[in-house]
């Protein structure tokens, strides 16, 4: 006669299962990767003043030229601004894309020069043609020609000169500085484009990179 097994009580097999659902449980809780706090994180980087859109040169800036945004501290330039209202009636040396930082070597001023190599000046030159000076931007390198009125040629009154800044590059003639160029040159260099500038007609090229 076989022996007599006594039947396995339902809450025996119950807390088993229990058990092993709270063991698969606890398992997919460790391995899901963790939901993103409801609270809003803040953002890393630090505050600068950027362009609200594209910008040419010559612009007076106003509040709604510029906007704020933040980056990353190692990609941070140097010379910018944390609050846009202290760059407001500043004017652009140059053309800012959109979401570019707004720099002190963007703005007419002392940043401008600042990163000048030794023995180099800054020179204002105003070319007599503006549709020429429309053509030059800032970091160009442009050739100067000198035309006498008693000449048929034209001189090299500088050579490769860096364009720091096109504040007067509009073609319409209503801007006070139309036609004017920001150049870097040594300073005999200087010294001839304000000499030719008061006897000959200005113009430039450009030479090949």
């Amino acid at each position: 006669m076989p022996p007599f097994r006594r039947p396995r009580f339902p809450l025996h097999t119950a807390r088993r299962a229990a058990a092993v659902l709270l063991a698969v449980l606890a398992l997919v809780l460790a391995v899901r990767p963790e939901a993103p706090s409801g609270a809003a994180q803040p953002r890393a980087g630090t505050a600068v003043t950027v362009a609200a859109a594209d910008l040419p040169p010559g612009t007076v800036l106003t509040a709604s030229d510029l906007t704020v945004a933040r980056f990353p501290d190692e990609l941070l330039p140097a010379g910018v601004a944390a609050d846009p209202s202290a760059l407001v009636g500043r004017v652009l040396a140059g053309a800012v894309r959109a979401a570019e930082p707004v720099t002190d070597v963007r703005l007419v001023g002392a940043g401008l020069t600042a990163l000048l190599p030794e023995g180099q000046v800054a020179a204002p030159v105003r070319l007599a043609d503006l549709a020429v000076a429309a053509l030059v931007s800032a970091g160009d390198r442009v050739d100067v020609l000198a035309t006498s009125p008693e000449s048929g040629t034209a001189e090299v009154a500088a050579a490769s000169a860096l364009v720091l800044a096109t504040p007067g590059s509009g073609a319409d003639g209503q801007d006070p500085a139309a036609g004017l160029l920001l150049l870097a040159v040594d300073g005999p260099t200087a010294a001839h484009l304000a000499a030719a500038s008061t006897t000959a007609t200005l113009t430039v090229s450009l030479p090949p990179p």
